[in-house]
């Protein structure tokens, strides 16, 4: 297994950050309950999710297509396998994701409300960038002398018109602010889930498109955002030493997972008929299947992400805590493993999320295709017959009795028919 070396978060703009569930019955809902039960006997679980599809499409800042699809494959993994409560998941996507957007949603949903020993998570799916920061060289806030940090490109940061001739300010967030608001979580249960990149110039590759948008020295931080910084220095009582010596040490708060090591670029993929990161699908999909640390996660994911989107994977953690072999999310989820959940159900016919598929399995279910309900030991208790799926939302036929949130197993007799 390897993991991203100290530094690295705040080094690259999304690719780390760029520069950051006794009858049958009775048995069974006991068991597919257990994320009820999580979400009731343990502290407070808070999310926030921000995923941006909309930029303009344009040469040096392509519109995305898997952004709003790794929001859901977040939020529903949250939720049914992790045991958070849907009220407690706050989504930003498009055009709701501006800078303001996000900086007040993060003080508002996580810093305001996380009490010590909360669960926190923050997910970013979007560009990343990298621009000119003059404190990066006043103060020694990176390594090197180029002045360059990384940054998160919200919906409302445009480059400057005449780019690449003329430059100017743009409204990114810097991955030295995010350092400063984990620092100021009221909890050390915090995870962070970067799914993006810094590379200024990628374009189109191969069957993918790149998460960066073009950065450069001419592109300058906007004054609010150093603003912004100021005001959460203060508030943290930190003096410029003080936090340039904390950013060097690594890590502010918890545990990072970054789609890519340092430079490297992140993947907007098409799976089958759907577009998400690769990084938020391989991650998600392991983590349906299998209680799991910190590092065998990350390590599950570099074996499985296809080559050609050359990307490691990586995780940070806070220097000294021991969390790369604490469980994901700091929560140990110990369910049945799942490739789909039912998410509603009206009389005998229920919706379904697919996202416990892995790819080579979601090209095989077909209209007849039968999951099993299953409880943690694996013991059937029913069945549900899919009529219909666009992409990983499917719609199918209840034989038994089951609720939102019950967990399902492909039966072993589910294959296609041959022609």
């Amino acid at each position: 297994m390897t993991y991203i070396s100290r530094r690295h978060f705040m080094q690259v703009a999304g690719s780390t950050l760029a520069t950051v569930g006794l009858s049958q019955l009775p048995i069974f809902r006991q068991a597919e309950r257990y994320g009820k039960v999580l979400a009731q006997s343990t502290p407070r679980k808070l999310a926030l999710l921000v995923g941006i599809n909309s930029y303009p499409d344009g040469k040096h800042s392509r519109a995305l297509k898997g952004c709003l699809t790794d929001l859901e494959l977040n939020r529903n993994l949250l939720i049914y396998k992790f045991g958070f409560k849907p009220q407690d998941i706050y989504t930003l996507s498009d055009k709701k994701a501006t800078r303001q957007g996000i900086l007040e949603a993060f003080e508002e949903h996580l810093i305001n409300q996380a009490k010590p020993g909360d669960v926190v998570v923050f997910h970013y799916s979007g560009h990343g960038s990298r621009v000119f920061d003059p404190d990066v060289l006043k103060y020694g806030r990176e390594q090197g002398t180029t002045g360059f940090t990384g940054s998160f490109v919200p919906v409302d940061s445009r480059l400057p018109t005449g780019y690449p001739n003329t430059g100017g300010v743009v409204q990114d967030i810097l991955g030295h602010t995010l350092f400063l608001l984990m620092s100021a979580v009221q909890t050390e249960y915090f995870t962070a889930v970067l799914d993006s990149c810094y590379s200024g110039g990628a374009t189109r590759t191969f069957n993918y498109i790149v998460r960066s948008r073009d950065g450069g020295a001419n592109l300058k931080v906007a004054d609010s955002e150093k603003a912004f910084q100021e005001k959460w220095l203060s508030r943290l009582n930190l003096s410029e030493a003080e936090y340039v010596r904390r950013y060097r040490e690594g890590v502010a708060k918890g545990v990072v997972l970054a789609a890519t090591d340092t430079y490297q670029t992140a993947a907007d993929a098409r799976f089958n008929d759907f577009h998400a990161g690769a990084f938020t699908y391989y991650l998600t999909q392991y983590l349906w299947q299998a209680t799991s640390t910190v590092s065998d996660a990350i390590a599950n994911v570099n074996a499985n992400i296809p080559k050609r989107f050359k990307q490691t994977p990586k995780a940070d953690v806070k220097v000294g805590s021991g969390y790369l072999s604490q469980p994901i999310y700091f929560i140990d989820a110990q369910q049945a493993p799942a490739q789909a959940v039912i998410t509603e159900v009206n009389g005998g016919q229920v919706k379904l999320w697919l996202g416990g598929l892995g790819q080579k399995n979601l090209a095989r279910v077909y209209n007849g295709t039968v999951f099993s309900i299953v409880d943690t030991s694996g013991r059937s208790f029913g069945t549900v017959t899919l009529q219909s799926h666009d992409g990983l939302i499917g719609e199918g036929t209840l034989a038994g009795t089951a609720e939102s949130g019950t967990l399902l197993q492909l039966a072993s007799d589910s294959s296609p028919p041959r022609n």
